[in-house]
């Protein structure tokens, strides 16, 4: 495996019939995965239940399959975002230096998780092909972050791509050491273990109960900033964005905590304005 793209279908697991209430619970309750599953899918849930004890509120369930995948794949770090209508929202990851690398996609607009969901394959890149494809991405990621690869698989439900799973590693580990058809045999169990939730949920107004984690509450401070800026200088939303993004990167922060700053007022938007005359 090098850092260039590798294309591969993506299976979805099926849903079981009846679940349980707790998350970890829910696929062991409902026999699913199916007879004959793999040891690593044996490990995987194995893990999974391990971290939903520690994290037993269903809305951290992706930060618990983040850290369920990092017990199982010879990686680093993982991290799980939602991409819906060209939004990116990260949903939870396995340890700080994640989080960072999630967050850093969404601040300067590129990355391969970016990539993975746009093309729907998955995208493998060292540090070579990140610093290639994504130059703002890894000034970033190698200036805040130990992580050197990574790699990106689509996540979907059963008719379209909803988000995608980063595995990320840090020397000495390299892509090479990790299985491509394992990393797949976990995306897709991601993938379900997402959509049972979101089974689960229906009866919510305000849809499955990992959009209320905290990571994807950070990036609804976001959205709010962005309306901010937009109704301020009168600027399009793409333009208002593209301001939030340039000072972040100027300021060496990220999106998030750019916007957590201009709504308490400590960043104003004529601050952001390219041009102190832009109109109102």
């Amino acid at each position: 495996m090098t850092g260039s793209d590798t294309t591969h279908a993506v299976g979805v697991a099926g849903t079981p019939t009846t679940v349980t209430a707790h998350p970890a619970r829910w696929l062991r309750a409902a026999g699913h995965p199916p007879p004959g599953m793999t040891v690593l899918l044996d490990d995987f849930h194995a893990a999974l239940a391990a971290a939903s004890g520690a994290l037993p509120r269903p809305e951290l369930l992706p930060e618990a399959l983040a850290r369920a995948c990092v017990e199982v794949l010879p990686v680093d770090g993982a991290g799980i975002s939602l991409l819906v209508a060209g939004r990116r929202t990260p949903l939870g990851a396995s340890d700080p230096d994640a989080v960072e690398a999630e967050r850093l996609q969404s601040t300067v607009g590129e990355g391969p998780c970016l990539s993975a969901h746009a093309e729907q394959s998955p995208v493998v890149a060292d540090e070579a092909a990140i610093r290639s494809r994504w130059p703002g991405y890894h000034d970033a990621l190698v200036t805040r972050t130990p992580i050197r690869a990574v790699i990106s698989l689509p996540l979907r439900d059963s008719s379209r791509g909803i988000g995608a799973l980063d595995l990320y590693l840090a020397p000495p580990r390299a892509v090479t050491a990790l299985s491509l058809s394992d990393a797949l045999t976990i995306s897709s169990e991601v993938s379900t273990c997402l959509q049972i939730q979101d089974q689960l949920m229906r009866y919510r107004d305000d849809g499955p109960a990992w959009l209320d984690a905290p990571a994807a509450g950070r990036r609804s401070s976001v959205w709010q900033a962005v309306g901010m800026v937009h109704a301020a200088l009168g600027v399009g939303v793409p333009q208002a964005l593209a301001l939030l993004r340039a000072r972040a990167f100027a300021d060496d922060s990220t999106l998030d905590d750019l916007a957590a700053r201009v709504l308490d007022h400590h960043v104003t938007a004529d601050e952001l304005a390219l041009d102190p005359d832009t109109s109102r």
